[in-house]
């Protein structure tokens, strides 16, 4: 079936009495290789008869397959929303029918309609995308790359080397006369040199099962809020190269598209959720190559969705845009170099609210790993973080074994070039001279803070807190104070000020 013959399913698509009685007005939404249509509380989207480099749906029969395959792999994620797959049919009259019993002339893929204005990029557009989501949409991720398919035969070095090479050619074609040809030279020559830097790294990770059947398309309209719930949807289905990839590259198109729109505190809370959930940190250097390519991909479409305007203003909404992602994939590969902060002090002195308040702003984008004990003693002992144990939990074995595991994660992502926050009480000096001797040997600053607070504030804040992961009691404060006191070759903050004024301090001390 040609285009043009398409247009007429189009047309039936487009009348409310396709739909039933009283169906309303039908939306239409259009891209370069599909249409959506929004009827009452349907979504149907059909495949455009196209053939490009990346995608075929030229036949009945491909695109058949490939609303097969959208449905089998965003039911991972949206189980809800995808209904399945209807044909458009040729009735015995001549007429079209949805799932009739006549000759099947194409095939949709059937959803579930959801509001639109539940896409995160439109909550993000408005300010209206909620920090405390982070943490759920990086656990959905973490949930999806968990189950995913392995696929060992796509990614790693040349997977990597394929998106370069596309990007390249890309900007090369289509930026003439809007991007900067200098600088797409050289992202693209040292966007080849990071791949082939990073080359054994890629390959061991795909042969060790992290190149997986991924969601491909991971920015913020595929994000939807269903039911108070961060869901992803819309996966790649017609182009395996595209999504599988390695699961640290199908992170890395989120957390750009949180960046760019300067939500670095989002970005950061959804890295170190995922990271949480994975204790994949050593793999962090390869987080600025996959930020630059994700960021130059975006350049790249959107220098030829500029290229295929008739509105001369949104023409050059476009172009700038494609500038703005093309300077940010050059940003990407630069990152500031690694540095170590430890934030210590007793319980309810603000340690955690000062870790994750600095995070965004601290080395590679996007932004510090945070260590806090509290999780990582949960995790060691196999429970939820929310999870309260009993003195068992808190054993001087157990205790020494949370330092070390802090500091040897600590230590893999400081080698991989990735800023790290070390969030504990650190009351004991052995276990602050065994962290700052380990920056010390792996060659990285570090910088220590310590927050005080008068006892009664902290012994208040204590009783106040919701549930945390923090077992923290009046009686735990108590034997904390008593234990000792503060480390003298630490700088000293003043836990007791408000949170904005002991962030600025904070900052001033480590800048």
């Amino acid at each position: 079936m040609t285009p043009d013959a398409q247009a007429e399913i189009a047309v039936f698509l487009s009348r409310p009495d396709t739909y039933g009685v009283c169906a309303g007005a039908v939306d239409r939404i259009d891209t370069h290789i599909s249409i959506v249509w929004l009827a009452r509380n349907r979504a149907l989207k059909l495949k455009r008869a196209v053939r490009f480099d990346y995608v075929d749906f030229s036949t009945a029969e491909l695109r058949r397959l490939a609303c097969e395959a959208e449905v089998r792999l965003n039911r991972r994620t949206a189980a809800q929303l995808y209904r399945g797959v209807v044909s458009v049919t040729r009735e015995a009259d001549g007429s079209l029918a949805l799932g009739g019993g006549g000759t099947p002339l194409d095939w949709l893929v059937e959803m579930t309609r959801f509001d639109q204005d539940s896409l995160f990029d439109r909550l993000a557009a408005e300010h209206h995308l909620d920090l405390t989501l982070m943490r759920d949409l990086a656990a959905a991720i973490a949930r999806l790359h968990a189950c995913a398919r392995i696929r060992s035969d796509h990614g790693g070095r040349a997977g990597m080397s394929w998106v370069a090479d596309g990007n390249a050619l890309g900007l090369l074609e289509q930026g003439g006369g809007v991007l900067d040809a200098g600088i797409c030279a050289r992202l693209a020559a040292e966007t080849q040199a990071a791949v082939v830097a990073h080359a054994a790294r890629l390959d061991i990770r795909r042969r060790g099962g992290l190149v997986r059947e991924c969601h491909g398309d991971l920015h913020l309209r595929n994000i939807c809020l269903l039911n108070g719930v961060p869901t992803l949807f819309d996966g790649v289905e017609f182009n395996e190269e595209i999504s599988c990839i390695d699961v640290l590259y199908d992170l890395a198109f989120v957390l750009m598209d949180l960046w760019r729109r300067r939500l670095s505190a989002h970005a950061n809370v959804v890295l170190n959720e995922y990271l949480a959930c994975t204790t994949d940190v050593d793999a962090l250097c390869l987080m600025p190559l996959f930020l630059s390519c994700r960021a130059a991909v975006r350049a790249k479409t959107s220098v030829t969705a500029a290229k295929s305007q008739t509105d001369p203003t949104r023409r050059a909404e476009l172009e700038a845009i494609a500038r703005n992602y093309l300077g940010l994939a050059m940003r990407f590969l630069h990152p500031p170099p690694a540095r170590l902060i430890a934030v210590g002090g007793f319980s309810g002195s603000g340690k955690s609210t000062l870790a994750r308040a600095l995070a965004p702003d601290i080395g590679a984008a996007p932004g510090a790993l945070v260590l806090r004990s509290d999780v990582m003693r949960k995790s060691l002992l196999g429970v939820a973080p929310l999870t309260r144990l009993g003195s068992e939990g808190y054993s001087p074995d157990v205790t020494h074994q949370v330092y070390r595991l802090l500091r040897d994660r600590a230590c893999a992502a400081l080698k991989a070039g990735h800023a790290v926050i070390a969030d504990a009480v650190f009351a004991d000096p052995a276990e602050r001279q065994a962290l700052e001797r380990m920056a010390t040997e792996i060659d990285v600053p570090f910088s220590g803070l310590w927050l005080e607070a008068p006892a009664e504030v902290l012994a208040r804040r204590i009783s106040d807190r919701p549930l945390d992961a923090s077992d923290a009691t009046p009686a735990v404060l108590d034997r904390q104070l008593t234990a000792g006191g503060a480390p003298i070759e630490w700088s000293r903050l003043d836990g007791s000020a408000d949170v904005e004024t002991v962030l600025d301090h904070a900052r001033t001390i480590l800048a």
